[in-house]
């Protein structure tokens, strides 16, 4: 090939190498610039071959076992290019996002045992006959604060419906920006609390923020790894359906140590400014036009040693009780739909914590959720004449 004669008559020299080599160096050194200046980062991480080559999948994608086909990633853009709320809305769908914590993303469950997957198992349908579909946008780590970013992206998908299941866990205010999601999507936390005024500080230093090379393809480099593994993966999953390893587990506790504390609280000390209820105000305010429908999830109730003092590990009475009273208060002044589940479930529906459900609990919380956000639904259906 004439381009390359001056190798293959021996004319190579150090020199023509060495220029090479800078020019391919300048060149890697202007891409990196330019991702960096461009934040090309999350455009490309929304790339997906899921929806294209693969299924998209019914939860986020979150684990860290390579033998679930699944990796957790925090890259939020990544996460959604790979779910299914994704897929272009049916003419006649009604779409319900579901927020919520590890027991809404389904710990120990497969996506179809999940409340989400059995509330589309009973094909509910709206007053007007679209059919209700449920997206699982839930994800592990207990923070309000969490789904209220996840709402915020999910916002774009046009959902018709909001079910939010939350715990007094989701509330504890010093704890919102403990998940790792939140810590490395510092600009999405503080564009939440300049919006709605939330009460946290926008400079803690949890909240992570990239210098100049950490925003290069160089400083980036476990993120696209982590998007070309998701991609990767998105083959066997599709063979297997397995996106969660399921071994033997530790049941949750039924005896407890005699201690009355929550949290860095004494025993019958106020909640009120401990406990997260401006992110419930913000997510209905997000959501406005949409119904909300507002769960206090179901727990697991001890009956073992202390259990007079303790309903379970995470909760002594005295909290959880002054918890259910505050935001049953809230909600009735706020107007707000909302369904108290807290002690619906026998001690056996639980599995390794006070409120991962057993696939059994999961599906008898979808029946009894089914007339609730069926009426809901049903209330902001409008008429039609006959």
């Amino acid at each position: 090939m004439k381009g390359w004669d001056w190798l293959t008559e021996g004319r190579y020299t150090w020199g023509s190498a060495a220029r090479i080599l800078a020019k391919g160096l300048l060149l890697f050194a202007l891409v990196n610039v330019l991702w960096a200046i461009t934040g090309a980062a999350p455009a490309a991480a929304s790339l997906s071959v899921y929806g294209v080559l693969a299924p998209y999948r019914d939860r986020l994608p979150y684990g860290e076992n390579a033998a679930a086909y699944n990796l957790s990633t925090h890259s939020l853009e990544a996460m959604f290019g790979t779910h299914a709320l994704r897929r272009p809305r049916a003419a006649d769908e009604y779409r319900v996002v579901v927020l919520g914590d590890s027991a809404t993303w389904g710990i120990l469950l497969r996506p179809q045992e999940t409340t989400s997957g059995q509330l589309n198992a009973l094909g509910l349908r709206t007053a007007d006959g679209r059919r209700m579909v449920f997206y699982n946008v839930a994800h592990p780590i207990m923070s309000l604060t969490k789904d209220l970013v996840l709402l915020d992206l999910a916002l774009a998908y046009s959902p018709d419906m909001i079910l939010w299941p939350v715990t007094l866990e989701s509330l504890h205010l010093p704890s919102q920006l403990e998940p790792p999601l939140l810590q490395h999507n510092a600009s999405r936390v503080r564009d939440l609390i300049a919006r709605y005024n939330l009460p946290l500080n926008p400079a803690d230093t949890r909240l992570r923020d990239p210098d100049f090379l950490g925003r290069t393809l160089i400083g980036q480099r476990r993120l696209l790894a982590d998007w070309l593994r998701l991609q990767l993966y998105s083959v066997a999953w599709a063979a297997t359906g397995i996106d969660q390893v399921y071994g033997d587990y530790t049941p949750r506790s039924n005896d407890f140590a005699r201690d009355l504390s929550w949290h860095e609280l004494p025993d019958e000390a106020p909640l009120d400014d401990v406990l997260a209820f401006e992110m419930l105000r913000a997510g209905h305010t997000l959501a406005e036009g949409l119904p909300v429908v507002l769960v206090n999830e179901p727990i697991f109730i001890a009956d073992g040693e202390n259990s007079e003092i303790r309903y379970n590990f995470w909760y002594p009475k005295w909290a959880y009780d002054a918890y259910r009273t505050l935001l049953a208060d809230l909600t009735q002044q706020a107007g707000w739909r909302y369904t108290d589940l807290w002690d619906i479930m026998p001690p056996a529906a639980f599995t390794d914590s006070p409120v991962h459900l057993t696939p059994e609990g999961s599906g008898q919380l979808a029946r009894r959720l089914a007339p609730v956000v069926q009426a809901a639904a049903d209330s902001t259906v409008p008429e039609t004449d006959e």
